[in-house]
């Protein structure tokens, strides 16, 4: 699968002058956990995630400081460019899934974003993933069960843990036919003919 069948898009993003407020919102608004921060041209500049934000403790205290400081002058609000990080990590849409979640894995961020000729055109994240894990026994039931019924719509499929057990195939060559057609779905860890 590629990274572009999963990638939620388009990407949420953000300049370096978004004040920090605004970019909380944001994140808790679209239920995200990070996103680009552009520059004018909308050329990927930096990324702000959640772990940038919690870390302004500013943000928390309550309490009435003991001398509040008095100015004349405006104070301008936080930026984004106050918390974001400049370096990152990211994925090209044609990438297979598996460069996503290597690098998810190797760098332990959370989420990546996608570019396309080298514009942002999505963010893939772990959740994305793990949403893809959580249906994937009932994809690959769909599957096998649509290459199934061509051949005998009599056979019952099972999917557990990619594991798919077919059963009704009675000779050898009806055995040998379901465990083929079963083992061409991506995903399957193992057929069982019963």
């Amino acid at each position: 699968m590629m990274i572009r069948d999963l990638m939620t898009a388009p990407a949420v993003t953000v300049t370096a002058e978004t004040p920090i407020s605004k970019a909380l919102r944001l994140l808790d608004d679209r239920k995200i956990t990070a996103m680009p921060v552009v520059d004018k041209g909308g050329v990927l500049a930096g990324i702000v995630s959640e772990a940038d934000l919690v870390q302004d403790a500013a943000l928390l205290n309550d309490r009435v400081p003991v001398a509040a400081v008095r100015t004349t002058a405006e104070t301008p609000p936080r930026r984004v460019a106050d918390v974001m990080s400049y370096l990152v990590a990211t994925v090209d849409a044609e990438d297979d899934l598996e460069v996503a979640i290597d690098l998810m894995w190797s760098t332990m961020v959370k989420s990546l974003p996608v570019l396309d000729k080298g514009r942002i055109v999505g963010m893939i994240s772990r959740s994305d993933i793990v949403h893809l894990l959580a249906g994937r026994d009932d994809r690959i039931r769909t599957e096998v069960r649509e290459l199934i019924d061509a051949e005998c719509p009599d056979w019952q499929v099972e999917v557990h843990d990619g594991i798919v057990t077919v059963t009704g195939p009675s000779d050898p060559h009806e055995c040998k036919l379901a465990d083929v057609l079963a083992g061409t779905v991506k995903g399957v860890v193992a057929v069982r003919i019963h």
